[in-house]
């Protein structure tokens, strides 16, 4: 009841849109995920990593399985933020920043959907972050002249 009523508060227009775009990534990364598990199974299947040669071939062959696996784990990682997203919008809480509360851009949201600022928002947290790493780098390398005198 209570999620009714918070769709209600969200423009109706909105939540189907924003529903019907995160269900759409979700279908698609879903699917991505499905291909590339089986396309790893069926190399592994076929013999095609056990027809390595020498150190060089054996070496490509690793690196190609991290690629692969590496693909695998980031695209699940989207998929979770994917639902979290989905969990926000029922809960009424999706598509507004989390800093300023006012609406994220469409745009914004159809290119990153689990997006929890507004580009401002985001953009003054990454300075923010970018001012107090530059603050410790200077202060970790102050560190290293220190006073002889004493």
């Amino acid at each position: 009841m209570a999620t009714t009523l918070k769709k209600t508060k969200m423009n109706t227009e909105r939540y189907n849109t924003l529903k019907q775009m995160l269900e759409d990534r979700k279908r698609e990364i879903v699917s991505q995920l499905h291909d590339k598990i089986r396309d790893v199974r069926t190399e592994n299947e076929s013999g095609k990593m056990s027809n390595v040669f020498d150190q060089g071939e054996s070496s490509e062959a690793g690196i190609q399985e991290d690629i692969e696996f590496a693909l695998i784990q980031m695209k699940s990682e989207t998929l979770n933020k994917i639902n979290e997203a989905l969990n926000r919008l029922e809960e009424g809480a999706y598509g507004n920043c989390f800093e300023c509360g006012e609406e994220i851009a469409p745009q914004r949201l159809r290119a990153l959907p689990f997006a929890v600022r507004c580009r401002e928002c985001e953009e003054a947290r990454e300075a923010a972050q970018r001012r107090e790493r530059l603050a410790a780098q200077r202060q970790s390398s102050s560190g290293l002249f220190f006073d002889l005198s004493n």
